[in-house]
């Protein structure tokens, strides 16, 4: 093996230290990977799903708002092959929305200028004995009156606008979501262990569930994908790589209708850290916290799934990372 493609000496060893200083204890549920400098990816898992199992790297969890990127990735996919015009006004797609939703682009949706209201909350429909499906979020659109701001004003993060975006893809493609995006991002990619998932029960075969009390929702776009550190540590390597064809639309980031420019690309935050960009976004859920990030020309990037609520230690987990791979 060359030497500049082995894994830095002692990298997980400080991975670990790191978890420890931001507060995790050997025993709390949590997978880090790592990759830095383009050597192989290392990964630290410990503690056990709430089925008993202990992680690991290949352990299936619910991606949370990390899907936003990939299902940005569709959606240019099909820019780029002259199938999604960004914009076309998003009633072209969806015209069964009310009147008020016809001033909004899809451009707005990747970029969270939509000024869409959340159609619906989970709160709502969990007393109600009801699943967060992208059926109920499109219903619960109809019963408002108007936009919460008008399309382009104000960067408003909208969960509702990327279950939008999710059915926008699936009807410029002409299939589901999920058979586009296994044929066209994840089979190419080799990321085999990962899927979008509606239902109908609350997670896919296999994979670690969360709080039975508050499943993960069943809406595709804002969320809906499962997957493991392995192939979130590949997904940042194909973005790196180009090797889909549609980084510089994921990297770009995006403007108010007034070139006002944004720190949000295409569902990932665009930060800089020592003087260049850092690529970079979280999902979070009852019982989940995760981060996916990666430092642009580095070659490294990495991922973390917590089996938990708190915020705290992820952030500091996460800027304790970031360190060490700029260093």
């Amino acid at each position: 093996m060359n030497p500049d493609q082995a894994p830095p000496a002692g990298l997980r060893a400080r991975i670990a230290a790191h978890a420890g200083t931001a507060g995790y204890g050997a025993d709390d549920p949590l997978v880090v990977g790592v990759r830095h400098g383009g050597a192989p990816p290392v990964f630290l898992a410990q503690g056990r799903a709430a089925t008993g199992e202990p992680l690991a790297a290949g352990t299936v969890v619910y991606a949370a708002s990390l899907s936003k990127q990939i299902t940005a990735a569709c959606a240019a996919l099909l820019v780029r092959r002259g199938l999604l015009d960004l914009d076309s006004a998003l009633t072209r797609w969806l015209p069964e929305l009310p009147a008020w939703t016809g001033s909004v682009r899809v451009r707005h949706l990747v970029s969270h200028t939509s000024g869409l209201p959340e159609g619906v909350e989970f709160d709502e429909l969990h007393r109600a004995g009801l699943d967060l499906t992208t059926a109920a979020v499109l219903d619960g659109l109809a019963r408002f009156d108007g936009l919460a701001c008008p399309p382009g004003t104000e960067h408003r993060y909208s969960n509702t606008g990327y279950v939008c975006l999710a059915v926008v893809v699936e009807r410029a493609a002409g299939r589901p979501l999920a058979d586009f995006a296994r044929e066209h991002v994840f089979g190419p990619l080799g990321m085999t262990a990962t899927r979008y998932w509606s239902g109908p029960a609350p997670h896919p075969p296999g994979a670690a569930p969360l709080d039975a009390r508050y499943p993960a929702p069943l809406s595709l776009g804002d969320g809906g994908v499962w997957s493991t550190a392995v192939d979130l540590v590949r997904w940042n390597q194909a973005l790196e790589g180009d090797e889909l064809g549609v980084s510089a639309f994921l990297q770009t980031p995006g403007r108010l209708d007034d070139g006002t420019p944004l720190d949000y690309a295409w569902g990932l935050g665009v930060r800089e850290y020592a003087g260049r960009p850092v690529y970079q976004h979280g999902g979070r859920w009852a019982g989940l916290c995760a981060q996916l990030v990666r430092l642009a020309g580095r070659r490294s990037g990495f991922v973390i799934l917590a089996l938990d609520d708190d915020e705290d230690r992820m952030t500091a987990l996460t800027t304790a990372v970031i360190k060490e791979l700029a260093a």
